[in-house]
């Protein structure tokens, strides 16, 4: 591994002697949400590396795009890396895809990019969508810290194992988690996290039957149970981080309130939330959030 620092320019492939590995994110659903900019290097770059081929078939498809393509994934990443580097190292650009989303994000292409960054050769992103971030933006929960955790383990021993190491994490969490076990995930959220915690589920994002359900963790597994279809489709779980349990931090909340409290009536919500943040150092959003709930009728 070479550890010195290098800078690498990409963008462009304006250096014809190395090609760029472009990552390259495709839609999660709704194909309108490819960017112009991916269209155009998926239609440009030699060869496409493909998490799966059949998938980005049909995305070539809707593109009226041919292209060569090499299958990249989980269980072949290591042993077909050098195809992709060879490609690269011959002048060729390449576009890593995933079957939808980020590439990297929960999906292969880590040993690749680390692989093409220890030999200088330019890596370039191409942004887009991401499930986590998309129903992040819109579940309503604070977003000035959260933990991505990728999926969960399948096996619910070692699932609520993990969870338990969390229940004092006050960042929102954000797993992914496939159709067949959600039920049994969302349980588990009741039993390890309490079920008053909020959750808020995001399924089939971006799609014909996309759906949010939200409120605490019991009454989200009642509407899950509850739905003919909510069972169905890929999901994005985000759970409101924990509330300080000592006894000095309920003492500083009870502060933090009557703060809040003789300030909300004589200035404007987001300047209260501003003043007493600086104060304190507690997060603004969250500030902001108290301080609207204590704001006089």
């Amino acid at each position: 591994m070479n550890s010195e620092l290098t800078g690498v320019g990409v963008g462009t492939d304006s250096d014809e002697s190395r090609g760029t590995l472009y990552i390259v994110a495709t839609p999660i659903g709704n194909l309108d949400d490819l960017s112009p900019r991916a269209a155009r290097i998926l239609s440009t770059v030699s060869v496409i590396a493909a998490e799966d081929t059949r998938h980005t078939t049909r995305l070539l498809q809707h593109l009226g795009v041919q292209k060569r393509m090499v299958a990249l994934h989980d269980h072949n990443e290591r042993a077909r890396m050098g195809v992709v580097l060879e490609e690269l190292e011959a002048g060729n650009s390449v576009a890593l895809v995933s079957d939808a989303g980020t590439p990297l994000i929960s999906d292969p292409g880590y040993v690749l990019v680390r692989e093409a960054r220890n030999r200088n050769l330019p890596v370039s992103p191409i942004p887009g969508a991401c499930a986590f971030i998309a129903a992040l933006s819109a579940a309503g929960l604070p977003t000035d810290r959260f933990l991505f955790a990728g999926f969960l383990p399948a096996k619910r021993s070692g699932r609520k194992g993990i969870l338990e190491g969390l229940q004092d994490e006050s960042a929102t969490l954000v797993f992914y988690e496939s159709p067949h076990r959600i039920l049994d995930t969302v349980q588990d959220l009741v039993d390890v996290f309490g079920g008053q915690r909020e959750v808020v589920l995001g399924r089939e994002l971006t799609k014909a039957f996309e759906t949010f359900y939200s409120g605490e963790a019991k009454e989200v597994l009642g509407a899950l149970q509850a739905d003919p279809h909510g069972t169905r489709g890929e999901f994005v779980v985000m759970v409101r981080g924990a509330d300080s349990q000592s006894g000095d931090d309920e003492a500083g909340a009870i502060e933090v309130d009557r703060l809040i409290s003789a300030l909300v009536g004589e200035l404007p919500v987001k300047k209260v939330a501003k003043i007493v943040a600086g104060l304190t150092g507690k997060s603004k959003n969250e500030l902001y959030q108290r301080a609207l709930a204590l704001k006089p009728d």
